[in-house]
């Protein structure tokens, strides 16, 4: 076997060891980017825990088609990089939206999230959701609501008890 197929077949394996770690990844369209807005859109991916790569389409698709990811196949046309998250589903879609809507050169194209093909609306849908610590705090405030509205009547009945027997 040629070191050339055997070099195509590493990057075509590293792409899918990557998609198969992410939560989510998502495909954009850079064309137009300055290197200056290329390089802030990457350093603001890698401070929210995102990695983003340019890779060939054709090892994209190989490793799209070996995850059954084919339906991402039709966007995977033109200059591409992938936006790779492990962790957080949430944070490369808010990160190359809000970067987005500065810079339109920035095409979001569709990605994958925990698995199912997204569209460019669920994406940017999705990236105006609370942060997860967000979703728990107001989580949390909804829990709490009940018992501080119950505290805060028994103690106007007390109030009003103690009033009552001091007149």
């Amino acid at each position: 076997m040629s070191k050339i197929l055997q070099a195509k077949q590493a990057v075509v394996q590293e792409i899918t060891d990557k998609m198969k770690e992410s939560a989510a990844f998502i495909v954009v369209d850079y064309r137009g980017l300055s290197v200056a807005q290329a390089t802030e859109l990457r350093k603001q991916l890698r401070e929210a825990g995102v990695d983003m790569t340019v890779y060939k389409n054709t090892m994209s698709r190989r490793a799209a088609e070996s995850l059954g990811y084919e339906a991402l196949n039709e966007f995977l046309t033109g200059p591409n990089a992938i936006a790779f998250s492990t962790e957080d589903v949430i944070a490369p879609a808010k990160v190359l939206n809000n970067f987005a809507k500065e810079n339109e050169q920035l095409e979001i194209k569709a990605g994958i999230i925990e698995g199912n093909l997204v569209s460019v609306d669920e994406i940017k849908a999705l990236a105006e959701l609370p942060s997860r610590e967000g979703l728990l705090s107001m989580l949390l405030s909804v829990l709490q609501a009940p018992m501080r509205n119950f505290a805060l009547a028994t103690k106007a009945v007390a109030d009003q008890k103690g009033e009552e027997e001091g007149a």
